[in-house]
């Protein structure tokens, strides 16, 4: 690939592929936020994924090629000032065009296992509104014909943080129930089309950060909040999040089923859902902000994943929220949403410290708020950072969170499987920083040998879930985040000398 042809079209550079597959060889990883430890192949389980995620907007490019309609994303992003210098994703990694370059790259770098999402609107332009675009059935069926006859596992992701913009229009999105039926219809196209050689599918990625960010924050689309979260033209923090979650729970719980009763058998896949899962610790060693830890994991991971294990939300959320959040039927409860995962799925990328501000009086405004459940997190204690800082905010490198996230999932869902869907390193912003140095990448290869160990360390013991990797990102991407702090790349994603396997397949070998 050439050394001129992408990265212009991007916002900002993240994880690219840097775990890697595979053999008994030993190589020497970080651990324990410091310690040096040898982490082996055999250390994982048979079957083992390390595989590599991408999501539809923010690699395909091709934004109106062939067909497609305009996603939430696409009109988002074309509103000035939303989205830092007026950056998007019409051409992102130009994917749609070079996904057999790409699957090549995938082939090379020798992973087992690609998670990539399907565009709700190159398969239907306008939603349940229009015809199934067929070219865009084409396109997904070339990509996952091409993974599987280079030995890769294609996740499928059916939506990730895309909806077609025309559900927005017609009736708000995900804040109204009728999105329900429109997300059955996409996916029931998906297990149809796809189903025959898709053996993992994600319904929904990330939720609880997809309603946080959308109609907490405001900083995704379509921009709903209110005051102290920001000012927006619309929405309303206190509510907003919660019915956005809620028709997102229940619109996987239909799926679900319905794959279940129609597909499962026949086609021998699994379902199961994605949500974003940081770890927390407490900023001070008193009992307040220990409870509070525990009420930042409920408002976060469980908000999104007690319904689905248990049928209904976090008794923490209950006594904090009360009547604000919303109640399952017993219908819902009872026959779909309970038990409606065949495996969870977490991205974890960094670890925070947190403060109840119940007993303290000095929160900031947004802490001191029943939505955040009563906590305030920071990634400082006195002035230092509580790991490595990197080139995102809030995101420091703190292995030991991966292996304590595992954990509370673990105990908290019966050792339910799991798959660690995303996990990486944003590389600092660096002025003038030149092609040969950025192809230095050490810093990112640290970071993914001591999460690495970390995770060995969390899948050892017999009566852990069967945790399986995948890193995100493949290749550089137009990131989400409209309050990004970074300038645009101006060269080029080549495969980083880091990350390639040597000739034995070691982990994680680096090239100098």
């Amino acid at each position: 690939m050439g050394v001129k042809s992408r990265a212009h079209e991007l916002l900002f550079t993240s994880s690219a592929v840097l775990l890697l597959l595979v053999s008994p060889h030993l190589v020497q990883c970080s651990s324990k936020d410091g310690e040096e430890e040898q982490v082996q192949r055999s250390q994982f389980p048979d079957g083992f994924f390390f595989g590599t995620s991408t999501s539809a907007y923010q690699v395909e490019g091709a934004y109106l090629d062939d067909g497609k309609g305009l996603s939430n994303w696409d009109v988002f992003s074309h509103i000035p000032g939303n989205i830092i210098n007026n950056d998007n994703g019409d051409i992102a990694d130009d994917h749609y065009h070079r996904y057999l370059e790409d699957i090549e790259l995938l082939h090379s770098l020798g992973v087992t296992a690609y998670r990539f999402s399907i565009s709700w609107t190159r398969i239907l332009p306008r939603g349940k509104f229009g015809d199934v675009n067929p070219r865009g059935i084409m396109f997904y069926n070339k990509i996952i014909d091409n993974l599987l006859l280079r030995g890769i596992e294609p996740f499928v992701t059916i939506c990730h943080l895309e909806l077609p913009q025309i559900l927005e229009d017609t009736y708000g999105g995900w804040l109204h129930p009728l999105i329900r039926d429109d997300f059955v219809h996409f996916a029931t196209i998906c297990f149809k089309e796809f189903g025959d050689r898709v053996k993992y599918w994600v319904t929904l990625n990330e939720p609880n950060h997809w309603a946080n960010f959308a109609y907490l924050r405001g900083v995704y689309p379509p921009g709903h909040c209110s005051p102290p979260f920001g000012n927006c033209s619309a929405g309303n923090s206190d509510t907003e999040p919660l019915i956005a979650l809620h028709n997102m729970l229940i619109s996987h719980a239909i799926v679900a089923d319905l794959y279940r009763k129609h597909f499962q058998v026949r086609q021998g896949g699994f379902i199961g859902i994605v949500v974003l899962a940081f770890m927390y610790e407490p900023l001070r060693d008193e009992w307040m902000d220990r409870d509070a830890v525990s009420r930042a994991l409920a408002f976060t991971v469980a908000w999104a994943l007690d319904p689905l294990v248990y049928g209904d939300y976090p008794p923490e959320m209950r006594h904090c929220i009360g009547l604000k959040l919303p109640r399952f039927t017993s219908k819902e409860k009872e026959l779909l949403i309970r038990g409606s995962i065949d495996y969870i799925g977490i991205n974890h990328y960094s670890t925070l410290y947190i403060k109840d501000c119940i007993h303290s009086t000095n929160c900031f405004s947004v802490g001191d708020h029943p939505i955040q459940g009563f906590v305030e997190s920071t990634g400082e204690r006195d002035g230092i950072p509580i790991g490595q800082p990197t080139g995102k905010a809030r995101f420091y490198v703190v292995p030991r969170g991966m292996e304590k996230i595992i954990d509370y999932i673990k105990h908290r869902y019966n050792n339910m499987p799991m798959f660690v869907t995303e996990n990486g390193y944003t590389s600092p912003i660096q002025e003038n920083e030149q092609v040969e140095e950025l192809l230095q990448d050490l810093n990112r290869v640290k970071f993914h040998k001591a999460y690495l160990s970390a995770l060995a360390s969390a899948v050892r013991y017999p009566d852990y879930p069967h945790s399986q990797q995948i890193t995100f990102f493949f290749m550089e991407f137009f990131f989400l985040v409209s309050t990004a702090k970074a300038e645009p790349s101006d060269e080029i994603l080549l495969p980083p000398p880091v990350s390639l396997i040597s000739s034995d397949k070691s982990l994680l070998v680096t090239s100098e």
